[in-house]
């Protein structure tokens, strides 16, 4: 029962923290209190529910089925290339599309062109190359 929700100033939940956590923000003033229980605490009393002053933004989760594009996989990589870690200015198909690859979150990457020239036609196995991130489907937000 120590724990308290905290509610962002548009009153949707973002996380719960300790009773001790929760009297900090009182004290700094970035929270209210919504919600709290007849005993006190100190000079405030015990809350169970604190909203915050100003809205913070949050990192939402990636919606599933969000479309795969080039642009998108570069971001996920953050702009890096999967192989060496310089700039990517394109992306690679990890299963090249000759043997049937698709653009997809697990078949791409983000590559510079050198790295994805040297790989041309064949898997990261056959050239000889290291796959630095292991692709997969964002699970949260992508950076922009």
């Amino acid at each position: 029962m120590g724990d308290v929700l905290v509610l962002n100033a548009s009153y949707e939940p973002l996380q719960r923290v300790s009773l001790r956590h929760a009297i900090k923000m009182l004290v700094r003033e970035v929270a209210v209190i919504e919600e709290s229980d007849d005993t006190s605490f100190g000079p405030f009393p015990r809350p169970t529910v604190l909203r915050l002053v100003r809205y913070v933004v949050t990192a939402w989760m990636h919606r599933p089925g969000r479309l795969c594009t080039k642009t998108a996989i570069k971001a996920r990589d953050r702009q890096r290339c999967a192989y060496c870690g310089g700039r990517a200015e394109t992306v690679d198909h990890v299963l090249p599309r000759s043997r049937g690859g698709t653009l997809s979150w697990e078949n791409a990457v983000a590559a510079c062109l050198r790295c994805n020239h040297r790989k041309a036609d064949r898997t990261p196995e056959e050239a000889g190359m290291l796959l630095l991130i292991v692709p997969a489907e964002p699970r949260r937000a992508l950076p922009s």
